[in-house]
């Protein structure tokens, strides 16, 4: 039996910070997480490795419309090999860093798996088949989650989740990627700049449901030049594999008898929270019916000694909330006054386009029947845009009518991601439509399409005939 301060079970984007922070504010960590160092999906199998081949795909498509400016490459010869082997050493680096960071913070690390005996007794059944029994004062659970599952698909390695697309063994000639979201979306992107012919079968009408649709339409109209075909209202109900390939029953409103058989398919519908192997029928900790631990703002579980944050607690399951959370945690089990409550969570799909938004959306003020005014810029009117070659973009501004303070903000267009972060400070900090637009932006960018957003509220904006 080990005894520490605080144990941390998952060290993903959540699990670390949470550890290195409370390692920092004095408490003794002990950290256990399945790999050799830090970094969880997120760093291994998520955020990091795709957007390590989605700029790779950049590169690819720009290397393709470099012929509308005049210049002419050859076509590209992609060494999968090297790819994978680039791929693997940006996670190596990361990772590997990260658990240099552990150890200079004196946090005790255990490469296993944790599952909860008490309120404050845990069992590791380490990497090395040994068992250890930690005593905690506090738990912070950080576990994550894994793609979620349609039950009866043919179990073959023709038929991938997220985590084995990102290896990419080889170029099908052809994919199916079910479910249009962020992650379906992404890596029908790199796989179809790497020569696949990839169909997208999405079950609602529209592609990344909850995202506004004016924002959606710039993206699925690039999307479908890239794309061989994009099916919506569109389910899978049924696969079968061949010697040569996977045959797939379509049902669809175009597709009323439609059997395609495809070389490989990416299933993409969602993920769901590692909740279910962590002891918690032996705490006070409860669950709700999709498997989310219920917490309040300090990440509190039912049993006053374990808080749990990230995927765990349920929407959204983003890595910068869960962040957010373990920070949170750290602080309140370290006695400093602390809670979530942000006003604004980014969110940002890295396709390309790239889309993201921030506070309150145009489709959820909708649904609330809240009024609102909105105001539009499209990067047509964007002198920046224009010399990339990329107008394909909107800025929108969601402002409450009655005092003018800014709610919300939709950005679609190259970099969008990058400029999110401008838009979460205002809404962070109250800021009125007037203070976007009264802040002088560099000239020419594309971060000046929220000030110019902000003109168009107020119906000056000198690149837009416009009212207010």
């Amino acid at each position: 039996m080990s005894q520490t301060r605080v144990l941390v079970i998952g060290g993903g984007p959540g699990g670390y910070p949470a550890a290195f922070l409370a390692a920092d504010l004095g408490c003794q960590v002990t950290l256990v997480e399945h790999k050799a160092n830090p970094g969880g999906v997120c760093l291994f199998q998520g955020c990091i490795p795709s957007k390590a081949l989605l700029h790779v795909t950049r590169l690819l498509n720009e290397t393709r419309e470099a012929s509308e400016f005049g210049v002419e490459f050859a076509p590209p010869k992609i060494d999968l090999a090297k790819l994978r082997g680039w791929k693997d050493s940006v996670v190596s680096t990361l990772t590997g860093g990260l658990g240099q960071v552990s150890r200079a913070r004196k946090v005790r690390m255990i490469q296993g798996q944790a599952r909860l005996e008490d309120a404050h007794t845990a069992l590791v059944r380490r990497s090395d088949g040994a068992e250890e029994k930690v005593s905690f004062d506090y738990a912070i659970l950080a576990a994550g989650s894994s793609p979620a599952r349609i039950p009866g698909l043919p179990s073959s390695k023709r038929v991938m989740d997220s985590t084995a697309a990102l290896e990419i063994p080889d170029v099908p000639g052809s994919l199916l990627v079910v479910g249009g979201g962020y992650i379906g979306l992404e890596l029908g992107s790199v796989y179809a700049a790497l020569g696949s012919k990839v169909t997208v079968v999405e079950m609602t009408s529209g592609l990344l449901p909850g995202a506004d649709r004016d924002l959606v339409t710039h993206l699925a109209q690039r999307v479908g030049h890239k794309f061989h075909a994009v099916h919506l209202n569109t389910r899978v109900a049924e696969m079968t594999e061949e010697p040569d390939g996977i045959r797939v029953k379509l049902l669809g409103l175009d597709l009323p008898d439609s059997t395609p058989k495809f070389d490989k398919v990416l299933v993409s519908v969602g993920r769901k929270p590692n909740s279910r192997e962590l002891g918690l029928e032996k705490t006070a900790v409860e669950i709700d019916d999709k498997g989310f631990i219920r917490v309040d703002r300090q990440r509190r579980t039912r049993e006053p000694s374990i808080f749990a944050i990230g995927d765990l607690t349920g929407e959204p399951m983003l890595a910068h909330k869960a962040t957010y959370e373990g920070r949170v945690a750290a602080q309140v089990i370290a006695r400093q006054p602390s809670s979530f409550d942000p006003k604004a969570i980014p969110a940002v799909v890295f396709t390309d386009p790239e889309l993201a938004w921030a506070g309150l959306t145009e489709s959820q003020a909708r649904s609330q029947q809240r009024e609102v005014k909105i105001a539009r810029f499209p990067w047509s009117a964007s002198g920046r845009a224009t010399t990339l070659g990329r107008n394909d973009g909107l800025t929108k501004v969601i402002v409450d009518p009655y005092n003018e303070q800014v709610l919300g903000v939709g950005i679609v267009g190259v970099g969008a991601g990058e400029m999110i972060a401008e838009a979460v400070l205002a809404i962070e900090m109250g800021a009125r439509a007037t203070d976007l637009m009264l802040t002088i932006h560099a000239h020419p960018t594309l971060s000046e399409t929220l000030m110019e957003a902000a003109e168009v509220y107020f119906g000056h904006s000198p690149h837009l005939v416009g009212r207010r």
